[in-house]
């Protein structure tokens, strides 16, 4: 198969789920509340508490419920930009204290590095915001990686299990769809990405999927458990 360009997903594909769960979404929680209060009249804070007020139908809504109701969207793991941004803004902080280190599986960034060393694009399409995704990848088990990486794109271009999303990326990005391939542990968001035409991997790891998912399962996608398993 021809690649041009790469795209990953982060969560259970380059990293485990596990620390998204057990360590960001923690820390976010607890801190919002302290964070909204210290923060909460900054202008690109407020847009996105005004978001969050608009969405539950409360444009007057104290700060408090606001507070509570993205405490209940981390407990549901709900994909809303506005809380992804936030979010963000508040692992900044974790991260820059050296509260936590991203995970990254270890074969990773050596693969990584070696696409990028052919020459090959690498993008990250993710539902966490793109500036969380940088201090992701910048503060990362591995080091910092963000330079191997040539865009990031979160829910703002679009919903990852929406084709036209897929769309508007190879777009953004001056590639035909079959010549980018999209690397996810979600098998209805590579579904989404081939209905746009590009060519998927499903990253099917047993630190997160205990199960292994094969036959039927994989949706007809190539599987793979690691990423040194990927051939191009």
């Amino acid at each position: 198969m021809t690649i041009n360009a790469i795209l990953t997903d982060i969560e259970g594909t380059t990293s485990s789920i596990s620390f998204v769960k057990e360590v960001l979404f923690p820390y976010a929680r607890n801190a919002l509340p302290g964070f909204v209060q210290a923060h909460g009249h900054e202008p690109q804070v407020r847009q996105w508490l005004d978001a969050v007020a608009t969405e539950i139908a409360a444009s007057t809504c104290q700060d408090e419920v606001i507070v509570e109701t993205l405490q209940g969207w981390i407990d549901q793991d709900r994909k809303h930009t506005a809380l992804k941004a936030l979010q963000g803004m508040i692992w900044d902080t974790g991260y820059r204290n050296g509260d936590y280190t991203a995970h990254m599986y270890p074969e990773v960034a050596d693969v990584l590095r070696g696409w990028h060393a052919r020459g090959l694009p690498l993008y990250v399409y993710s539902s966490g915001s793109v500036p969380a995704q940088k201090l992701f990848f910048g503060f990362s088990d591995a080091g910092d990686l963000n330079g191997l990486f040539s865009g990031n794109f979160d829910t703002e271009v679009g919903g990852k299990r929406e084709a036209a999303s897929y769309a508007h990326i190879a777009k953004a990005i001056n590639t035909a769809p079959g010549e980018i391939l999209f690397l996810s542990d979600i098998v209805e968001e590579l579904d989404a990405a081939r209905e746009a035409g590009l060519q998927t991997v499903l990253l099917d790891r047993l630190n997160d999927y205990p199960q292994p998912r094969t036959r039927e399962a994989t949706h007809g996608h190539t599987r793979v458990e690691r990423f040194d398993q990927i051939t191009l």
